[in-house]
This record gives structure tokens, sequence and C-alpha cells, in this order.
């Protein structure tokens, strides 16, 4: 019987509820099925943080990290700002976030699973962070209005979604103009197909849905992004990479006139 992608979005929302009840009872958290997050895998997890910022952190927000990268350190966030992560988790990215845009900004954090949004919430309010909002939803249909955040983040947490040019797009409605994103994500390089991928471990496993530095380009670009960068850090499997994916959202964009003597007319 072939998988299909509610099967998918439930056997993610099973491993990271899993992962959550684990870390409740003071265990590192695993998503399992695969490279991604593994206790013995390299590239993953809290040791992508620096002792520093784990140090500001719950001990349990730091068990709970399940990425593959550190996008706040990539995101330049700024005081003030309104910042967004996909896929929250534990809270680890939202709750560093909020410390950098201080008690004028805002971190929401948004996630698919009842126990990582409780403890996300836990460790937020143990940290004593009051401008961290915790959502229920789909990063394929954000809880939130359109133009309302200045950053979009997330953490090892696109390719877990079966349905990645829907992502992207809501990345283009929820930013501001002039937005951005600041994304760490396992990325294959462009002569995998996808059952090269899927060779090389599971979806859960943050390895088989993975797009390709090329696919990942191109998706920006079609929701409308410019700026598009993709950039490997390091190999995480053969030909697979967790990476730094940036963008912005054009600060305003051309729009069209109706036709004028025949001719159309072009307002910026």
């Amino acid at each position: 019987m072939s998988t299909t992608a509610d099967d998918l979005r439930e056997e993610v929302r099973w491993r990271y509820a899993e992962s959550a009840l684990a870390v409740e009872g003071n265990e590192p958290a695993s998503c399992g099925g695969g490279s991604c997050c593994a206790d013995d895998a390299a590239g993953f997890g809290e040791a992508l943080y620096a002792a520093e910022q784990r140090g500001e952190l719950p001990e349990s927000a730091v068990l709970a990290s399940l990425g593959c990268g550190n996008p706040t350190a990539v995101a330049e966030l700024r005081e003030g700002e309104t910042v967004l992560d996909l896929g929250s988790g534990g809270g680890i990215d939202v709750i560093l976030a909020a410390k950098r845009v201080g008690p004028t900004g805002r971190a929401y954090g948004v996630d698919m699973t009842d126990e990582m949004l409780a403890l996300a919430q836990r460790n937020a309010d143990e940290a004593g962070i009051g401008n961290a909002i915790f959502l229920k939803g789909v990063i394929e249909a954000v809880p939130l209005p359109a133009e309302s955040v200045d950053v979009v983040i997330s953490n090892c947490v696109v390719n877990l979604s079966v349905d990645k040019p829907a992502v992207l797009a809501e990345l283009a409605r929820v930013l501001r103009p002039g937005g951005r994103i600041g994304i760490s994500d396992v990325v294959a390089e462009d002569r995998l197909g996808s059952s090269e991928r899927a060779e090389r471990g599971s979806h859960v496993g943050c390895i088989a849905g993975a797009l390709s530095h090329g696919e990942y380009v191109a998706g920006l670009e079609a929701a409308g992004f410019m700026d598009v960068s993709v950039t490997f850090t390091h190999e995480v499997a053969d030909g697979m990479h967790g990476a730094i994916v940036k963008a912005a959202k054009p600060a305003s964009a051309r729009r069209e006139l109706p036709l004028v003597g025949g001719a159309k007319a072009g307002c910026c």
C-alpha cells in the first residue's frame, strides 16, 4: 500500500510527539527514522548552538533540539522585529529569537504537535520570556494574517512538509514587504534524484523529503522572493547537507495598470 501525504504528516506528528514525551522524561529528543536527530548523527541537535546560548535556556529546551542548524544566528534579528518560527518544536529558536528582538518585539512559533506546543510554552515560561507566542497549525497554512511578520525562520522542518510549494507561498504571504527568511534545512545536491534521496534516509528522518539546491532556489523565486541563496554548511549524508537558506520579499512590487492607448502602462 502506498504512503499518502496524510500518512507522512501523521508519522511526523507522531514522531515529534514521542520526542516531546521523551524530553518530559529528561531524555534527549530523537525523531528517529533515519539520520535526522539520531543521537549519533553529526550535524543535528543541540551541538549546533553555542555553549553560551545553551546556558541561557531551560534544559528541556536544549534536550528537545532536533534541528540541523541555528537559524537565529544567521537571520540578523533586530530589536522590535516580529519573528515567526515554522515548526517550533520545543521552542529553542523562538526563545532565542524573543531574546534578540527584545520586549518591543515578538516571536511566534507554529507547530502541529500538541505535546511540543505544551513543552515549548513551559520552556518559555521557565526562561521568563513574555514575548513568545505559540500557535497550533501546519506550516502549509500558517495561522497568522498576511504581511504580519518581519522575519521567518525555521530549523530542519521545511523538508518534512508534504506540500513545499504551499510552504514557500506562505512565507511570501505572511512576510511584510521587505521582509526576509533565514532558514536552516537539509538540502540535496542537484545530482541526487528523489529516489536517491530516499535511499539515504527516511522522510521523517529529514532526508527523503529534502529539496535539492536548484529546487529550493526555483521554488523561492516562483513564490516571488529575490536575493535567494542556499549555502551548504555541513554534510549529513552522501550528497545531503545542512544548509542556510536566505531570501527577501521585495519591498514593493511592480503593478501593471490597464491598457492605455493600446499599450500597457506600468507603475512602480
